[in-house]
């Protein structure tokens, strides 16, 4: 009896760390889909606002969800007190924080991180293009897991049923 519970509990354990590779899995799809959301509001501030990065900043604040709202919100109001902190430095921490919350790889974080560096950002024309060159690596990326997306959500709840039966067989 005890041993028919056992065997159930851990089937299901394993289960449920599937499922939840899973998820891991969508939620960072999702995350990369407002990640691209993002970057398109940006080039459109720039490019039809004529807005400065502070001042996109403060208008995308009203625009997009979190933990993005609260982030474009803190760039704004720091760069406000003119502490005399580049643009660049409170951009990174403050995005940093952000991703942090979000299920990203290194690579993901990495090109909204490195999205406006000391060299990137001298005019309207050089935000635009370093823009446009992180959309293009975000859609591909994006392309590339909604191709392999629904193998990859098979595999990972088949393969935590499979260990989890694996287990019971090992203990058993």
């Amino acid at each position: 009896m005890l041993r028919g519970v056992g065997a159930v509990m851990i089937i299901g354990g394993c289960m449920g760390l599937g499922l939840w590779y899973r998820e891991q899995f969508r939620g960072r799809l999702i995350a990369l889909r407002q990640m691209a959301r993002v970057l398109e509001l940006f080039a459109g501030e720039i490019r039809y606002g004529k807005s400065t990065l502070p001042e996109c900043c403060g208008q995308l604040a009203n625009h997009v969800e979190e933990p993005y709202r609260k982030c474009f919100r803190d760039i704004f109001q720091q760069m406000e007190k003119n502490d005399g902190i580049t643009f660049a430095a409170i951009y990174r921490d403050c995005m940093q924080s952000c991703l942090q919350e979000l299920p990203l790889s290194g690579d993901d974080r990495n090109l909204m991180l490195t999205l406006f560096s000391e060299h990137d950002f001298a005019d309207g024309e050089m935000q635009i293009r370093s823009l446009a060159r992180r959309s293009e690596v975000l859609e591909e990326t994006i392309n590339v897991l909604e191709r392999d997306m629904r193998e990859k959500c098979r595999l990972a709840v088949g393969m935590g049923v499979m260990s989890g039966l694996l287990l019971v067989i090992v203990l058993l």
